[in-house]
């Protein structure tokens, strides 16, 4: 088989889900990256795919990956009593209920107070602005301190962390801004935790006194061994809160997105009754790109439906086939948020950050704050009155991560 590594980087999204219509029915066989690859989706691929027996994830991300969106000794890259120890941090962080609420309306109040400043403004980048308010907001409530910092320093953040986020699946200058930015922004945080814990020592007081405290938190943390996070590795996981809570800017541009091609939804997502904001949420995490597979290794030889996957062999789980497989989701490429109304997705069902069980497997703790991040911004958009000047919003399948090429620009906010 050819490798498949250049066709991924010219065709994006459109590369796994094409090749699985070109092979079906079976497992998806290829090369990617100079190995063997077998690209799986649907519920039941996803509880084979998050099984410790079958698939592994140390070592299977690549170093490019590593050295902008994830961080190098990150969660993502353990398995095993590791990976659980690790993953225990960030769910006690990410998942308890207090947490998600208190985080969101952190957002809402950065969210009005920027409202004032948009109607100042002929025009407003929503991307870029929903980035920075998002940035303060995660930063207030993770106790990483802005306040004393220079507003010039708060954007270089922001910019930052979504540069890490940007350049992770390409290569070029977007790339090397992100491994750029997370250098910067390691080095900042490991310095933090080490002047955490030299004040926690000087005082002989506990690092940790909320919760909530991410932070103090993360440096506090002891891993499965019981030895204490080095500094770098800590700054790794700081980050790994701040970039994703970030990140949701892309989905409050793809909000903004659904509200322009569908104006019809503009007056039920502002009433926002019967959890409508939050069905809207799931299904813009649904119809958008985001994040185009997860992969792993195969841990030894495995069986899939009788078909043999080798050992050693990448194993990719197709987040976006899934998302937009017709026989999950009746006309996967309409955008209709009565799917969500008056249910949850199953857990195994829509996946765009991940399957799995959160607390313990692989899936991303910090999806409940994405959903309530966006159930509570999206009815807030749709109630505001802005033009939409002309601008390009042809969304890309070939760019990964992609967005509307024009960031969604408002005009005359009021």
């Amino acid at each position: 088989m050819f490798d498949e590594s250049l066709a991924l980087l010219r065709h994006g999204y459109a590369w796994l889900p094409d090749l699985t219509r070109r092979q079906a029915p079976g497992p998806v066989r290829t090369r990617l990256l100079g190995k063997p690859a077998v690209a799986l989706r649907g519920p039941e691929a996803v509880r084979f795919f998050y099984d410790e027996d079958h698939v592994r994830r140390r070592t299977a991300l690549p170093e490019p990956v590593l050295s902008t969106l994830f961080g190098k000794g990150a969660v993502h890259t353990l398995d095993g009593p590791e990976h659980r120890t690790r993953k225990e941090l960030f769910v006690g962080l990410l998942k308890e209920r207090a947490a998600v609420k208190d985080l969101t309306e952190h957002v809402t109040v950065e969210w009005e107070r920027a409202l004032g400043e948009w109607r100042a403004r002929s025009r407003v980048h929503l991307f870029d602005e929903a980035g920075l308010l998002l940035t303060r907001a995660v930063c207030t409530w993770a106790g990483a301190p802005l306040a004393d910092q220079p507003e010039r320093d708060v954007r270089e953040l922001a910019r930052d962390l979504a540069a890490m986020v940007d350049g992770f699946a390409t290569p070029g200058p977007r790339h090397w801004r992100a491994r750029r930015a997370r250098s910067r922004q390691e080095e900042r945080l490991a310095t933090l935790v080490d002047e955490l814990r030299r004040r926690a020592l000087a005082e002989q007081a506990p690092a940790v006194t909320s919760s909530h405290e991410v932070v103090r938190a993360v440096a506090a943390h002891r891993d499965a061994d019981g030895a204490p996070l080095d500094a770098r590795t800590a700054a790794v996981e700081i980050l790994n809160v701040l970039c994703p809570t970030a990140a949701i800017a892309w989905y409050a541009a793809f909000g903004a997105h659904a509200l322009h091609r569908h104006p019809e939804l503009r007056e039920p997502l502002a009433r926002d009754r019967d959890g409508y904001g939050r069905a809207f949420a799931h299904e813009v995490r649904r119809f958008y790109p985001f994040a185009p597979f997860v992969a792993g290794i195969a841990l030894s030889r495995v069986e899939w439906h009788g078909e043999p996957v080798p050992e050693g062999a990448l194993v990719l789980l197709d987040l976006y086939g899934q998302n937009h497989d017709p026989q999950l989701w009746q006309s996967p490429y309409v955008f209709d948020p009565t799917r969500f109304t008056g249910r949850e997705p199953a857990r195994d069902e829509l996946v765009p950050q991940g399957g799995g069980e959160a607390t313990t497997g692989h899936r991303c703790p910090g999806e409940d704050i994405t959903v309530a991040v966006l159930a509570a911004l999206l009815p807030r958009l749709a109630r505001l009155d802005y033009d939409v000047p002309a601008q390009n919003l042809h969304i890309p399948l070939h760019r990964i991560p992609t967005r509307p090429r024009s960031g969604f620009v408002m005009a005359h906010v009021r």
